[in-house]
């Protein structure tokens, strides 16, 4: 049966987009985990609305890769395998490395001082094991450089990977073995930001990405 999940209220925004919201926190969270059934009538009631803003949801759920739908099933809460994950990785680095190219002549003083402060951020949720905070900061450290090219399309597209990324984000965090370079590979990415060298920070992002890439690979629990 699927988990309780509790509406995330926000006024300012419309009833399918509270719901999409609240569906999609709890799949990232892991209150609905992979597998789990996502049942309109049963979503619909706990979360007090009508089946359509839950249908409407899962729909975009299953544009951001979250859930799926089977045959004879309905919708699912997707799982993560680990040619799933390859591939967003594989285009992750891509644009990434192509949002650090732009940064490089784009970043602003104040930009790269909400950077740096990402960057401590990350540092220290990772020294206190919290790593919910740890995958926050991690997100909005690469934000920042996305937001820094100004490039909207570029914004969109990392934006549509966002769901997926964070998955996989928390999942390599739970590998205390990585924590030590993720820091490093982070100095590195902002000091090439801050020096404006593009070379070094399409080389830093390759080898951060990269090296993600391999903790997954030693992951067991992912199916491929």
């Amino acid at each position: 049966m699927t988990s309780e999940i509790k509406l995330l209220m926000d006024d300012t925004l419309p009833l399918r987009d509270v719901v999409f919201l609240t569906l999609r926190q709890a799949i990232l969270s892991g209150v609905l985990k992979p597998g789990e059934r996502l049942m309109e009538l049963h979503l619909a009631h706990q979360l007090g609305v009508s089946r359509t803003p839950v249908r409407e949801a899962i729909r975009k759920l299953e544009q951001e890769g979250l859930a799926r739908t089977l045959p004879r099933r309905g919708a699912l809460v997707a799982d993560i395998t680990r040619t799933d994950l390859e591939d967003v990785l594989e285009v992750r680095m891509a644009l990434e490395v192509l949002a650090v190219q732009k940064a490089c002549s784009t970043i602003t003083p104040d930009q790269l001082e909400k950077l740096a402060q990402a960057a401590e951020g990350f540092e220290q949720s990772l020294a206190q094991e919290d790593l919910t905070a740890a995958a926050q900061a991690d997100e909005l450290f690469h934000e920042i450089i996305c937001d820094a090219t100004g490039n909207r399309r570029l914004m969109q597209l990392l934006y549509t990977l966002r769901s997926q990324i964070y998955r996989y984000r928390l999942e390599n965090l739970k590998n205390p073995r990585s924590h030590a370079e993720l820091v490093r590979e982070h100095r590195m990415i902002l000091q090439a930001l801050q020096d404006h060298d593009e070379s070094q920070a399409k080389k830093a992002v390759r080898m951060h990405i990269g090296k993600q890439k391999e903790f997954i690979l030693e992951m067991k629990q992912f199916r491929r």
